[in-house]
């Protein structure tokens, strides 16, 4: 544990490049980075990294048998982490990514055990949050997108809430204030089908079912 949390504002709609680089900097050399999305704030570690998904596992308490998902920069970064792509699955990002729906895909065989939770399978997004977007991309690889909370703990909306364990924890926490109320992102399993929800949130169950036939 750190002695004393390393806090930093960011402007939510326009974050300094600076600010990013350096939060980004932590990430690829291993570290843990805090950080804003649309609506929860969520918990940043190099997902290629098996030695940094172990250290967000612990930091949070988390179950090993909880798979975490990831962001990628853009969708050309999708091969990188996911091994089959179906056709639904490129509907489904063609109206709604970037933004607030994560798709489950079969795994690359390479990534941590740990991340996948020896699922064989891997939940990614394409996030819409001007500072979540700009991290991904300046550490030039996919970042986790656990929720900055407890296992067993609600997601919050704003850095006082996370609590000092957690903020005491990680190397820096980019603080971009009480993010807007909301629901988190929604989960849909690509890997069959027709996909199933697994989650709903952001992007509701009638929505894709205006798209295509899934289950849920």
């Amino acid at each position: 544990m750190k002695d004393k949390p390393q806090i930093a504002r960011i402007d939510p709609l326009s974050p300094d490049p600076g600010l990013i680089r350096r939060a980004a900097d932590i990430i690829t050399i291993g570290g843990l980075v805090i950080y804003p999305t649309r609506n929860l704030y969520g918990l940043g570690a190099k997902a290629a990294n098996p030695g940094a998904v172990k250290k967000v596992f612990e930091v949070k308490n988390r179950a090993p048998d909880n798979p975490v998902s990831i962001l990628i920069s853009d969708r050309g970064a999708l091969n990188t982490y996911a091994a089959d792509v179906s056709d639904a699955a490129r509907s489904i990002m063609d109206r709604f990514w970037p933004g607030g729906i994560t798709l489950v895909f079969r795994a690359q065989p390479d990534l941590p055990r740990r991340l996948t939770a020896g699922t064989q399978t891997v939940g990614i997004r394409l996030p819409a949050h001007p500072v979540a977007t700009a991290l991904v991309k300046a550490a030039g690889t996919a970042i986790t997108a656990t929720s900055a909370n407890l296992s067993g703990h609600f997601g919050v909306r704003g850095i006082s809430d996370i609590g000092r364990q957690l903020t005491e924890a990680v190397d820096l926490v980019l603080d971009a204030g009480t993010l807007e109320p909301g629901e988190g992102s929604t989960i849909l399993d690509v890997t069959c089908d027709p996909p199933r929800v697994i989650r709903e949130g952001w992007v509701t169950a009638n929505d894709l079912r205006a798209l295509m036939q899934i289950t849920d």
